[in-house]
This record gives C-alpha cells, structure tokens and sequence, in this order.
C-alpha cells in the first residue's frame, strides 16, 4: 500500500470490498487527504471484484479449468498493482505518513461490539438505501424505453474488433452497470469459449462499477472525481481485454 501513496488503513476499505464495493467505498473515509481516497476508491472499482460476482465467475469458468478462473484473478491483480502505481505518479494531492500508537490488544465486550455494528449498519442503511433506490428507479427506467440497447448497437463494432466477442455479448456487458452477477449470468446462455468468458468477466470487473457503487463514488468523491475513475475504469478495462485477447488468441 505505502509504494502508492496508500497507508495501512487502505487496506481496510480493500478487504470490505471483496464482500461489496458499496461499504467499501465509503469506507474510504477513514483515509485523511481527498487524493488517498480517490485512488483507494478508483483501486476498489478496477480491481476488488465482489462476493455475488466472484461465485458467477468461478461457477462458470470453473467447469472449463482453474486455469481460466486464476487468469481473470491474476489479469485483475496485475492491474491493480500497475494502475496503482500510475495513478501514484500522476495525481496530486498530499498523502500523510500512518503513525499509530498501537495499545494492549484486549478482548472487546460484546455489549460494546453489539453497539457498533448497530451504528455501522443502521448507518449505511440511512445514507446509502434511499440514493440507491432511487438511482436504480432512474437507471431500470432507462433500460425499459431503450437506452441500453441503443448504447449496445453503438458499441458492438469496437467490443467485436478489439476484444473478440460477439455482438450477443454488448447487452449483458451493459447490462453489468445495474448488476454484474446478472450479467454473467445472461452471458452463461451464449455458448462463448472458455477465453471469450476470461475476457467478458475481466470487462465486467474492471469497467462500470455496479449502479448502487457508482452512485455512491459519486456522493463520496463527487461528480468530477467520479467521472475521472469512470474514465480510468473504461480506458484500463478496454486495455486489458484487448492484451487478454491477443495472448488467448496465440494459446
């Protein structure tokens, strides 16, 4: 974490995001300067692939071999590695040094535990609930009166040419900005070889996040920020998939 600017406590917000990007991300908040937060939260996005979306991908890479599944981890691993270290040299902002005066550990009362997670989730519940509903009102509106379709005819030439998958493929793929392990599951049915499903669940990892994730990136870091790990989410996922799609297509 430190060789990108990152203390320890980043890797707090990492872990969460293993079991949903959405508590992750806001708990980014525990990092002190906007520009730790930006790239902790950018990181989470790209390469920390949920609970909902990591059973999908190893139920449906696994029956082809372990092999598939270890490329998706280990193509979202490396990219998280490289794109940590560039966001390190390029963006500004301050970045504290973690000094911590660590107390005897003892064992916490339950009462006190009981307390917390109370607070946490009731929390979370009160501030996160209402603006992803809302968000996900907003976006099944638009997928019902077409919106996603039309974005999918739009892409189909440049995800066929560059990526190597068939145009079937376009809608599931836009259909990861509502919910990723649906997609993969609309992709199950489209008979794709074992590389063309390596390469489809790298894009859904690492490109829009999942609608209630991208709703709250943009109340915990703001629109401009938001946008910009939206860019960078596109640009790295799109890369990734093409250099996965050459060194598959030379296997």
């Amino acid at each position: 974490m430190y060789k990108r600017q990152l203390h320890g406590y980043a890797i707090i917000p990492t872990i969460l995001g293993l079991g949903c990007n959405v508590p992750a991300v806001i708990a980014t908040r525990i990092l002190e300067s906007r520009r730790e937060r930006f790239i902790a939260a950018t990181l989470i996005s790209i390469g920390v692939p949920c609970a909902a979306l990591q059973a999908m991908i190893i139920g449906l890479l696994g029956q082809h071999g372990g092999q598939y599944v270890a490329m998706v981890y280990g193509s979202l691993f490396i990219s998280w590695i490289v794109i940590g270290l560039i966001l390190n040299r390029t963006v500004s902002g301050f970045s504290p040094e973690l000094i911590v005066e660590i107390p005897p550990y003892r064992i916490p009362p339950w009462r006190a535990i009981s307390q917390k997670l109370w607070l946490r989730v009731s929390g979370f519940v009160k501030e996160a609930l209402p603006i992803v509903l809302g968000a996900v009102l907003v976006v099944n509106i638009l997928y019902i009166i077409g919106i996603f379709d039309f974005i999918a005819s739009l892409a189909a030439p440049l995800l066929s040419g560059l990526l190597g998958l068939p145009k079937e493929t376009v809608i599931p793929l836009a259909i990861g900005f509502l919910r990723k392990d649906v997609a993969m599951g609309m992709v199950a049915p489209l008979g794709l070889t074992a590389e063309q499903l390596v390469i489809s669940s790298t894009l859904l990892a690492m490109s829009f996040p999942c609608m209630a994730t991208f709703v709250i990136l943009a109340r915990e870091l703001g629109a401009k920020d938001m946008l910009k790990a939206t860019g960078i989410m596109i640009t790295a996922a799109l890369i990734v998939g093409s250099v996965q799609n050459l060194l598959l297509q030379g296997l």
